[in-house]
């Protein structure tokens, strides 16, 4: 059995019946976006549990080996021609652990949306788009699509109507936006449903971006289908 990431949870109302499973990026840990969870406008939303992984502490080639958390390593500074595919895969495993906890807790995988942020945007998308069951959407925030050659051999019907809100800085140095619109417009020619948001900003969150995932959020899980 896998041992559950560390986390932090933190639920909008009581009893919640939707759940957002969050993952930050390199260097960072569960509590980089926690702090955005009171800025989400949430209106026609059941109470919703927002869960913040920590991503384990590893040496990251890029940065001289330097231990951080890190959800993969990263080979070099163009960040796909050299991939971490078995870091990616464990990390897509703990993720799946903690979609499954979830549902051993009463919420359905049709209401759970994975989101992430720069690498924690791809896991994000690398698990949701595998996952076995209908998730609620994904959040791809300033990064990519991993191991983009694998995902038509491996990508689950499931998930082929999953709605996937895509969002990077038009100045982004670090994950360029370009990256972002080949990952969108790889996952556009594949049919999945792609919302892709631009703004004024480098590798960062930006306040109409918060107002973005807010409505996107209420868009997916506003609503009780029974």
């Amino acid at each position: 059995m896998t041992t559950l990431l560390p986390h932090i949870e933190l639920n909008s109302g009581p009893n919640p019946d939707a759940a957002v499973i969050w993952l930050h990026g390199l260097g960072a840990d569960g509590n980089d976006f926690a702090v955005i969870v009171p800025e989400l406008d949430l209106t026609g939303c059941r109470s919703i549990r927002f869960v913040f992984p920590h991503a384990p502490s590893m040496p990251v080639t890029v940065n001289g080996g330097y231990v951080m958390p890190s959800w993969y390593d990263i080979m070099g500074a163009d960040l796909q021609k050299r991939e971490d595919a078995a870091g990616i895969r464990r990390s897509a495993l703990a993720i799946e652990a903690l979609i499954a906890n979830q549902v051993a807790r009463g919420i359905e995988p049709r209401r759970i949306v994975l989101a992430g942020f720069s690498q924690g945007c791809a896991i994000a998308l690398f698990t949701g788009l595998r996952h076995s069951a209908p998730l609620a959407g994904i959040v791809a925030l300033s990064g990519y699509l991993p191991l983009a050659a694998d995902l038509a051999a491996e990508a689950n019907p499931a998930n082929r109507q999953v709605p996937v809100f895509m969002a990077h800085g038009s100045a982004d140095p670090v994950v360029p936006v370009g990256r972002g619109e080949a990952s969108r417009d790889v996952l556009q020619a594949m049919g999945y449903a792609v919302q892709w948001h631009s703004y004024p900003m480098q590798h960062s969150v930006h306040p109409r971006e918060i107002q973005d995932i807010g409505a996107f959020l209420q868009s997916v899980l506003g609503r009780d289908d029974g």
